[in-house]
C-alpha cells in the first residue's frame, strides 16, 4: 500500500486535521512559497503533531548548517530537497546530521539524470517554481522506473490518485493543493484522499 504525505501545512487547524486522519508524513515548507512557514511556527506545529506522523522539511538550496540545526532540534524528521543540490551536497548533509533525505526531481517529457545519494526521490512536474503547481505529468514516463523508492507528486487529487497508484505503485503519494479549498487545507478533502489511498478497491 502506498503511504500518504500531506504537504504545505501552515495552520494549527491543519495539524488538527492530520492528527485526526493520520497520514504517514506531513510537510513544512521552509523555502520561498505561499505555503512557507518559519522555524518558530514549525516548531510549535511539531509539538502538537501526533508522533505517529513524520514531519518533512522542504528546502531549496539551503545552507547545510541551518538544515542540520533544524533537524537536530527535532523540528523535522526528514529533509526534502527541491533545489540544485548535488550528490556531494546530499552526502555532506547526511554525514553532518544522519538524516533521511528525499530529493525532488522535476519530470518533463522524460526522466532526467537522477541523484544516487538520497534515500528517496520525489517525482514532481517540472516547473520554474520547483513543484507545488498542482499540475500532473504523464505517469507513463515512470512505468519502467526501478530505482530508489519514490514519492509521487504533481497534480494528485481524489479523482486521479487511485489510477496513479494502480499504474505506478509509488512508495508514497504526496499532495498539497489537491486537498485545499480557497488556498487552505480542507480537512474533509484530507480525509477523503487518505481514505481512497488506504481503501483502494475496497469501497
Amino acid at each position: 500500500m502506498s503511504k500518504v504525505k500531506i504537504c504545505g501545512l501552515g495552520r494549527m487547524a491543519d495539524i488538527k486535521a492530520v492528527n485526526d486522519f493520520l497520514p504517514d508524513y506531513i510537510g513544512f515548507v521552509f523555502a520561498q512559497s505561499k505555503r512557507k512557514v518559519d522555524v518558530k511556527e514549525a516548531e510549535e506545529f511539531k509539538k502538537n503533531l501526533n508522533p505517529q506522523i513524520q514531519a518533512v522539511g522542504v528546502f531549496v538550496n539551503e545552507d547545510i548548517d541551518k538544515l542540520s540545526e533544524i533537524y537536530k532540534n527535532g523540528i523535522i524528521d526528514i529533509i526534502q530537497l527541491h533545489g540544485d543540490e548535488s550528490d556531494d551536497y546530499i552526502k555532506n548533509l547526511k554525514d553532518k546530521c544522519g538524516c533521511t533525505i528525499i530529493k525532488a526531481v522535476g519530470i518533463g517529457d522524460r526522466i532526467p539524470a537522477l541523484p544516487t545519494e538520497a534515500d528517496y526521490l520525489l517525482f514532481d512536474t517540472l516547473s520554474e517554481q520547483r513543484g507545488g503547481i498542482g499540475k500532473a505529468f504523464d505517469g507513463k514516463i515512470l512505468k519502467d522506473y526501478c530505482g530508489i523508492p519514490y514519492f509521487l507528486a504533481g497534480g494528485l487529487n481524489a479523482e486521479n490518485v487511485e489510477d496513479s497508484i494502480d499504474m505506478l505503485n509509488p512508495f508514497c503519494v504526496d499532495i498539497s493543493s489537491g486537498v485545499e479549498s480557497n488556498g487552505k487545507k480542507d480537512a474533509e478533502k484530507i480525509k477523503e484522499f487518505i481514505y481512497l489511498v488506504r481503501n483502494r478497491g475496497g469501497k
